[in-house]
């Protein structure tokens, strides 16, 4: 779900409203998603070896957030 912020600026007599996504709930979604990939070309490196699915995570987040 994403917060919508409103920003209102009037312009003579109507007011103009104008719906801004906040940026930080949009850069979790899409960090959340670069991980997701990120772990599972870390997964398929490793020859799909499971069990070690908590260190790709790690791995891919530390790599992704820089």
């Amino acid at each position: 779900m994403v917060t919508m912020v409103q920003e209102v600026k009037k312009r003579g007599r109507k007011p103009v409203v104008k719906k801004v996504a906040k940026e930080a709930d949009d850069r979790i979604s899409i960090s959340v998603e670069m991980i997701e990939k990120k772990a599972y070309e870390l997964f398929e490196q490793r020859g799909f070896q499971h069990g070690l699915d908590q260190q790709d995570w790690f791995e891919a987040e530390r790599i992704i957030r820089g």
